[in-house]
């Protein structure tokens, strides 16, 4: 009897952290969204800054389209204390059928977390997303830099959804 509830609890879990990511209850994936549009190399411009990044400027993320239709997810960065250059490989998923910029992502194996795009502009230069709860924001540029009114349209909308901007911090691109 014990070990059926282990083995049910370890299943549960599994689940949860493999199947369908999340969003914060708040917030709102664009729709629609063009993921071919969405490849490519972006700039890190903001993050609500979380542990994987935590001393990290010059960041970026560049997308691409696997064989299997799964997205590879390079991240990078610069340890600001030692200068030399972090990077991590992982997949995404699309999650919504919908046609909305809803996403799974994985570092991690079988374990995955929300990566929801809740804004972008018509030309795809510029991106707000967030993770699957309210520690994860971030704003994107194609470019090292974001235009002040675009950032200050993204602030507006991270804020309408409930993610406390002050939270904030402005990564260094030289």
């Amino acid at each position: 009897m014990q070990k059926n509830f282990v083995c049910s609890v370890m299943l549960s879990s599994l689940f949860a952290f493999t199947g369908c990511a999340s969003i914060p209850d708040g917030a709102t994936a664009v729709k629609p969204f063009d993921l071919s549009k969405y490849m490519g190399s972006w700039y890190e411009i903001a993050r609500i800054d979380f542990r994987h990044e935590r001393g990290l400027d010059n960041t970026s993320a560049h997308y691409s389209i696997n064989p299997d239709g799964t997205i590879k997810v390079v991240n990078r960065g610069r340890n600001m204390e030692t200068g030399l250059y972090q990077e991590s490989v992982g997949k995404a998923k699309v999650v919504s059928l919908d046609g909305s910029a809803m996403l799974k992502v994985s570092f991690f194996g079988p374990f995955y977390s929300g990566y929801n795009v809740l804004a972008i502009d018509d030309e795809y230069k510029y991106a707000l997303v967030a993770g699957s709860n309210y520690k994860y924001l971030w704003m994107l540029s194609r470019e090292k830099s974001m235009p002040n009114y675009i950032q200050d349209k993204y602030m507006e909308v991270a804020e309408k959804a409930g993610f406390d901007t002050y939270k904030l911090i402005w990564i260094n691109q030289d």
